[in-house]
């Protein structure tokens, strides 16, 4: 072959090349890419069907952001607990989030038990639930942050009537949650639970704040028998978001990445993640883990009465114009409240100007103090408003339990009067005997001897054997004084009975029914 062609072809070569070149320059590195996916075969769309708007991106990307912030926080506890206890015994339905294949929570036996927390503090305090470390061997509490690390955690604290416990582990520079602000948590909010369920750690999932002011009654159970301690206090959040055993202790965070509450428990048939999620709120966080950090225990102050919500009878009963407020059914002997002047059937409207709806509302509001300090209350008695003001007690020997209180009726006695049968308020009436006056501990009154288990007054929990000290507002001392004042009242009237046991003394509000003696 002559050097002519050949050095043609060479240049033929050279031009293709430079001329290649330049065209892939023009296309854009993307065309290069789809030149050689040619080969591969055309699998999957070559674009998305829908278009996200700016404005769920938006979303999305805050969903994304928050998760990533907030798993930084939140770790996940092992405990080692001590020799093997009775199963706590639970409300249907509610459980506490318990160890990996368990519906409900068991406590302290042999092995471990686990659970998640929330870091509040650079120098490693962690808030958790009580029920979580309850139980715990010495050293027996390892802590897994959301890098891996592993490190031995100390008790600090437990206060089992909020079921709360404040942890310790030992560095600096750990990733502290964001307090949000109570009044600034509202219904329908969405909110982000996370935590470690099923053994699952830095788990979230996404729901809505769907209540408050929730109580169940599991806080405070005793973990041997079905009773709950009285002081007990439930405030909580209700969410839907999905949450599972292990998820105890750890954080329901807002769309700003701020702590509202710490997960504590379910309302579920089967133990898992279809029911409800309750949180106890932040402000009742922050109070409890502050005072463990400061003290490692709760000095916790009392108002020293016995209340319940305010319902449609009572409320009439009381002449307010809305349901609302808490009702008190007893005031404790030697308490805060008696020494402030509380009585039985008055109704608490509001805390140092916060109104109180329901029970809860106020038990959230007095466990955010301490013993020694003041609290004015707004109170309805008799339809007049008054302002009482009460110096918290602690709760130790200095206050009696509720059931050894014993109220004094009155003077007069006129036991000579024949027994009254109210048969539209379903019981009869008769003369204090001197057995009931020395049972019960009145010195007058006027003995219900007789109940219609169907009636209003059964209905709202009187018995035999209970002594009606007033009505009213009014000492009753014979059974015809209790008719006259009966007698006058109307159908749909509301009555409030001031009765004594052999538990103490009560208030009991009753609706007069159509039919009247």
């Amino acid at each position: 072959m002559s050097k002519r062609p050949l050095l043609a072809a060479i240049g033929l070569i050279g031009v293709g090349i430079v001329f290649g070149v330049m065209l892939m320059t023009s296309i854009g590195g993307n065309a290069i890419q789809d030149l050689f996916a040619m080969g591969a075969g055309d699998l999957g769309a070559k674009s998305a069907p829908v278009t996200v708007p700016p404005s769920v991106k938006a979303l999305n990307d805050q969903f994304t952001a928050v998760s990533d912030a907030v798993t930084k926080s939140v770790v996940s506890i092992a405990v080692k607990v001590d020799a093997k206890a009775s199963r706590r015994e639970l409300p249907e339905w509610f459980k506490f989030f318990g160890p990996e294949g368990d519906e409900e929570f068991e406590m302290p036996g042999s092995g471990e038990q686990n659970g998640s927390g929330v870091i509040i503090s650079s120098d490693g305090y962690i808030v958790t639930n009580n029920h979580v470390v309850e139980g715990a061997q010495e050293n027996g509490i390892r802590v897994t942050l959301s890098d891996q690390r592993e490190l031995k955690a100390r008790l600090v604290g437990t206060d089992p009537l909020t079921d709360l416990a404040v942890i310790k582990i030992e560095g600096n520079g750990f990733p502290a949650a964001h307090f949000a602000e109570r009044k600034d948590v509202r219904v329908g909010e969405w909110v982000l639970a996370v935590g470690s369920p099923l053994g699952l750690k830095s788990t979230i999932t996404a729901g809505i704040i769907s209540a408050e002011g929730r109580g169940i009654g599991i806080v405070g159970s005793n973990q041997l028998s079905r009773e709950r301690n009285r002081y007990a206090v439930e405030n909580f959040i209700q969410t839907d978001a999905a949450i599972n055993p292990g998820n105890s202790g750890g954080g329901l965070f807002n769309m700003a990445g701020s702590l509202v509450g710490i997960n504590t428990a379910i309302a579920s048939r089967s133990g898992r993640g279809e029911g409800y999620g309750f949180a106890i709120p932040i402000d009742m966080v922050r109070s409890v883990a502050s005072d463990l950090i400061d003290d490692g225990r709760i000095e916790r102050g009392y108002i020293g009465v016995e209340i319940t919500s305010v319902d449609e009878t009572t409320a009439k009963t009381a002449g307010l114009d809305k349901v609302s407020g808490v009702f008190v059914a007893k005031v404790v002997k030697g308490g805060a409240g008696e020494a402030a002047g509380l009585q039985e059937g008055d109704v608490i409207l509001d805390v140092d100007g916060t109104p109180v709806k329901t029970s809860n509302d106020l038990q959230n509001q007095i466990v955010l103090r301490r013993a020694g300090d003041r609290v004015n209350l707004k109170v309805m008695r008799d339809g007049k408003q008054m302002t009482k003001t009460v110096t918290l007690k602690a709760l130790d020997g200095s206050i009696a339990d509720a059931s050894s209180a014993r109220g004094k009726a009155g003077d007069s006695d006129e036991s000579g009067s024949d027994p009254v049968n109210f048969k539209g308020l379903g019981f009869t009436a008769g003369p204090l005997t001197e057995k009931a006056r020395t049972d019960v501990d009145v010195s007058s009154g006027v003995l219900i001897t007789k109940i219609d288990g169907r009636g209003a007054v059964a209905r709202r929990g009187l018995r035999e054997g209970s002594v009606i000290v007033k009505v009213d507002g009014k000492s009753v001392n014979s059974p015809s004084e209790l008719k006259k004042i009966l007698g006058s009242k109307k159908p749909g009237d509301g009555v409030l009975f001031i009765v004594q046991t052999k538990d103490g003394r009560t208030a009991v509000a009753v609706e007069v029914p159509e039919e009247q003696s």
